[in-house]
């Protein structure tokens, strides 16, 4: 979450220093042109009136024909701000973090419903960790009765089933996509291969079309200029380096040791979780 903001940070300073370079330049250059033009006119009169004799100014016009040294400095600056920053083709790195912004969005919507799905059906682990428990005829006899006498409440509903199944399958999607395009976005190599395929293209980084391929493995742009394809391999099978696939097992590992499973009704156990009761301190 803390990531998130961060990028959500960057992302609108980025966006917001990239528009104001172009205005700043745009800004600047026309204060001193409408200080020119002051100053043309003013000339233009002067070489009518001045040669007929029918007309005086207040002998102070031209002052406001003036260009002051604020205003030389700020457009200065605003010539070397564009230089060095503007990017007229865009900024592919801010548009693949601002998909992946769009994507943990996403996933934290899934994660909800995920939550919901799983509290909903949370009984099944008071009735799993009971079952288990109970290793004598007497407390088995006890784990009956209390099903028997709760039955309705711990049934499980497949509307419920549905829910968690369909977050599940929603969570693996928004992660992937937002991890390929920070993966992308965060390595030199294919931010500069991408940022040629655009200029090649004439277009934007902005006017892109950008997407995850699962089955090919890749993260490719499409262009509004011409029907080619750029793509960066995510599996090694190109000069990027970037290769992310891991193993089922491994992906298990890094869940088993989030905050977000040690917290959850299996990590924490049910009456734990529900009732604060029986914790054993992570």
């Amino acid at each position: 979450m803390q990531l998130k903001k961060t990028l959500l940070s960057l992302l609108l300073l980025s966006s917001a220093l990239q528009a104001s370079e172009k205005d700043e330049l745009l800004n600047t250059s026309s204060d001193i042109v409408n200080q020119i033009t002051t100053g043309i006119k003013l000339v233009g009169a002067a070489t009518e009136y001045a040669h007929q004799g029918d007309a005086l100014s207040t002998g102070s016009l031209s002052t406001s024909a003036h260009i002051s040294e604020a205003q030389v400095e700020a457009y200065n600056q605003a010539l070397d701000n564009f230089v060095n920053n503007y990017k007229p083709y865009g900024d592919i790195k801010a548009v693949l973090e601002n998909k992946a912004m769009d994507e943990l969005d996403l996933m934290d919507e899934a994660i909800g419903r995920f939550t919901e799905a799983v509290v909903d059906m949370s009984t099944v682990l008071q009735v799993n960790e009971k079952i288990e428990e109970a290793v004598t005829p007497q407390q088995e006899d006890e784990v009956q009765q209390f099903v028997s006498s709760n039955q309705e409440v711990l049934e499980v509903s497949q509307e419920s089933v549905d829910n968690y199944n369909q977050s599940v399958d929603d969570i693996e999607t928004h992660a992937n996509n937002a991890s390929a395009y920070l993966a992308v976005a965060g390595s030199e190599e294919a931010v500069a291969f991408l940022e040629q395929g655009i200029e090649n293209a004439n277009t934007t980084a902005e006017q892109t079309t950008i997407f995850y391929d699962a089955n090919a493995q890749w993260v490719s742009m499409g262009y509004n200029t011409t029907r080619n394809l750029t793509a960066v391999f995510l599996n090694g099978n190109d000069n990027m380096g970037l290769d992310l696939y891991v193993t089922e097992a491994d992906i298990l590992a890094l869940g088993s040791e989030s905050e977000f499973f040690q917290t959850s009704p299996v990590g924490q156990g049910y009456n734990c979780f529900m009732y604060n009761e029986g914790c054993n301190e992570l």
